[in-house]
């Protein structure tokens, strides 16, 4: 599916930042290490990389990320990629400053095991930030998956991300224009979590 999604020339999701992440990249400690998980295409992960942090992108599409590498050779910046599945992929403990989760929904047995690998691969004061779509979001019909099992709650989160303190968490209804993949009003779920120093 995603192959499909993300073959020919056109950006399925576009090319910009998603806003949350744009408007807090301040938290990341600068030229720290950021790990982007279902990145996709790779817009998220060349901007941060155009920031200066080191970044590696995770995504199931080898097609997505050829397309991310694409990228960010147009912007002049480096960026790792990693065709990985999350099913599989562990992440190292102790490494990260940023792990960065846009969009990149789960079944919600798989989001919990990943979360508890996301608090363990965070370094001290490392710090997690997430936008996804949450259950209400079948209501809108402008992205995201179809499942109900697959949109997380705040309250879901707060408990698979125990061990971070929360520094911004929110459900919230939002515009968002993100190529022909994300288009209108949303719902939303949003954190900027942070591991103890």
């Amino acid at each position: 599916m995603w192959d499909e999604r993300y073959a020919g020339e056109r950006y399925f999701y576009g090319t910009e930042p998603n806003e949350f992440l744009r408007a807090n990249t301040r938290v990341i400690p600068a030229g720290g290490r950021v790990l982007c998980l279902g990145e996709g295409e790779g817009r998220n992960s060349v901007f941060l990389a155009g920031l200066g942090y080191s970044v590696v992108a995770l995504d199931q599409s080898e097609v997505g990320l050829a397309k991310a590498l694409q990228l960010a050779r147009a912007r002049g910046v480096l960026i790792t990629t990693q065709p990985a599945d999350l099913a599989s992929y562990r992440i190292d403990p102790g490494y990260w400053d940023a792990i960065v989760s846009i969009w990149c929904h789960l079944p919600s047995a798989m989001r919990s095991r990943v979360h508890a690998q996301v608090v363990s691969g965070l370094k001290p004061g490392g710090v997690y930030l997430l936008e996804a779509y949450r259950p209400e979001q079948l209501n809108f019909g402008t992205g995201g998956p179809k499942s109900a099992d697959m949109l997380p709650t705040l309250a879901q989160l707060r408990t698979e991300l125990a061990g971070l303190t929360f520094e911004h968490a929110a459900e919230l209804e939002r515009d968002v224009q993100e190529g022909q993949g994300h288009s209108g009003r949303s719902a939303v779920v949003q954190v900027l979590a942070r591991k103890a120093a």
